[in-house]
């Protein structure tokens, strides 16, 4: 069954693509989920009218997505973890945790599932990860894992202890 999409779906294709899907994929969810229209005459010639506004509307996310690559490659972000003996995290560093340092630093919204670890972070250290942007459009980012700082209030209680420890 050939439909329009209307917008970008994940491993079909994006605004104004033409594609063939099985009927019961384009029934059940393209269709009711407003994600594409039946190709049909009528539907093709408004597409083809629509075509510029299409290529325009592209072109300017194709330049977000840059933009948004530089900014994101640009410096560093620092995750906060807790840190063992040998540099082992008590646990691991995982994409939500990396998408909020992103959003402290950078001040842009990532989604956690744009996010690809290539294995679980579980080491202290500099590590790269891979965000998807935009269709092809990923940036590499460097995310630099290191001790929690303790809480002012933990530290000066920890100081207290040892003070009256050595008395």
């Amino acid at each position: 069954m050939k439909v329009i999409l209307i917008k970008e779906v994940k491993g079909k294709g994006g605004e104004g693509d033409v594609i063939e899907v099985a009927r019961g994929y384009a029934n059940n969810y393209l269709l009711p989920q407003g994600f594409a229209v039946l190709a049909t005459a009528g539907n093709l010639k408004q597409l083809e009218a629509k075509k510029k506004n299409i290529a325009k509307r592209e072109e300017k996310r194709v330049a977000e997505a840059a933009a948004l690559k530089a900014t994101l490659e640009s410096a560093p972000v620092f995750v906060a973890a807790q840190v063992g003996d040998e540099g082992h995290l008590f646990g691991s560093v995982t994409s939500v945790m990396i998408a909020e340092a992103a959003a402290a630093k950078f001040g842009v919204e990532i989604d956690k599932r744009d996010i690809h670890l290539k294995e679980a972070i579980k080491m202290a250290g500099e590590h790269d990860v891979t965000v998807s942007l935009y269709r092809d459009a990923k940036a590499t980012i460097k995310v630099l894992v290191a001790a929690e700082e303790p809480v002012a209030e933990e530290a000066a209680a920890e100081e207290a202890v040892e003070a009256a420890v050595e008395e």
